[in-house]
């Protein structure tokens, strides 16, 4: 994904100009003289070495694509988990409350009730099963994206990146949307049993992860730990769409004009933009997923009982527009760290584990 070197020299025969050399940018053959050869063939050098460095971290081998993956998603989490059970719920306020207690509610309200009435560690609550969801889906999406790019490139014939560059980019959105679903499909029951476990506030009507899945299973049957499956796929594959698309594009852009810059400097600002685009643009269908996944929770009488889109209009007119954004604010106290943080574990995990014999 990195740009290639560009820089070509090439030595004329002897039929030459004095000594003079010809050298491709990549925009145009340049003459030079023999005295600045000596810089040319050096530029030529780093140009090849950092492509090689590039290269190599690339194409590390597919369990350590899987292991770099799993473990910067189970970071991400960890480290922003506080600010991710905020964001949840916010997201499920709406289903149960009235209106003037929603206009009551805050970051830092919400945040003393928990402390106050649940403890510190309630804010990690539910982290456990996110890190057993987060292992398996960031594997699988990081892998799943990697081949199902190189699969597009190959179909495609884009050789080397930044041929194309609408080609590019179509393929990081096809490939990120595709792993996105992959991903999503995969561990989904997993996700569906953090959204309850964090949910719960002062009764406690889930014990944890396998209590969650087995009464599910009991008291809803097998697909009720497929609730909100729909808005999760029509939402996950453009959020990683987006995000992939957004992260390749701009490192590949940042590493061309600023080819020395820190790998961490690097992922974390681009992180932070992909983070900030994909969660603005599928922020609605995260919220309605989240929503449907806590239908008729401990017995409670169903809020939404006309599918996906009737989830929509009755968010729509019951909270309005806003309604569609609850929760947004700590999302975003809460993305431009956690995706900047994924990314830059990954990229130094694969630096690590490019360097391991055999990897």
């Amino acid at each position: 994904m990195q740009t290639e070197a560009r820089a070509r020299v090439v030595v004329e025969g002897g039929g030459g100009r004095g000594g003079q050399r010809v050298m491709n940018t990549g925009h145009g053959a340049v003459v030079v003289d023999g005295g600045a050869s000596g810089a040319a063939h050096k530029l030529m050098e780093q140009h090849k070495e950092r492509a090689f460095h590039h290269n190599h971290q690339s194409h590390i081998g597919t369990v350590s694509q899987l292991l770099a993956g799993g473990i910067a998603g189970a970071v991400g989490k960890t480290c922003t988990a506080p600010l991710a059970r905020l964001t949840i719920l916010f997201q499920l306020q709406g289903m149960h409350y009235d209106a003037a207690s929603l206009k009551k509610a805050s970051i830092w309200h919400e945040a003393r009730r928990i402390m106050r009435e649940e403890g510190f560690r309630a804010f990690w609550k539910g982290n456990l099963v996110t890190i057993a969801h987060r292992l398996p889906y960031s594997s699988v999406s990081f892998y799943t994206f990697e081949r199902y790019k190189n699969l597009l490139q190959l179909i495609w014939g884009v050789e080397s990146p930044g041929e194309n560059v609408r080609k590019d980019l179509c393929i990081r959105l096809i490939a990120g949307g595709l792993a996105g679903i992959t991903a999503a499909s995969v561990t989904y029951p997993l996700d569906l049993v953090r959204t309850r476990l964090a949910a719960q506030t002062n009764v406690a009507y889930y014990r944890g992860i396998w209590h969650a899945l087995c009464t599910i299973s009991r008291e809803e049957g097998a697909f009720g730990l497929y609730k909100g499956l729909g808005a999760t796929l029509l939402g996950v594959g453009p959020n990683l769409a987006i995000s992939f698309s957004v992260y390749d594009t701009a490192r590949t852009l940042w590493h061309f004009h600023r080819p020395d810059d820190s790998t961490v400097l690097v992922s974390l600002s681009c992180g932070s933009l992909s983070g900030i685009a994909s969660s603005t643009a599928t922020f609605p269908l995260d919220l309605v997923r989240r929503r449907m996944q806590l239908e008729g929770v401990g017995g409670r009488a169903r809020v939404y009982k006309t599918g996906l889109f009737g989830t929509f209009r009755h968010i729509f007119r019951t909270e309005g527009f806003r309604g569609l954004y609850r929760g947004i604010l700590p999302e975003y106290y809460k993305v431009v760290p956690s995706v900047s943080i994924v990314f830059m574990t990954y990229e130094k995990l694969k630096q690590v584990l490019s360097n391991i014999p055999g990897s």
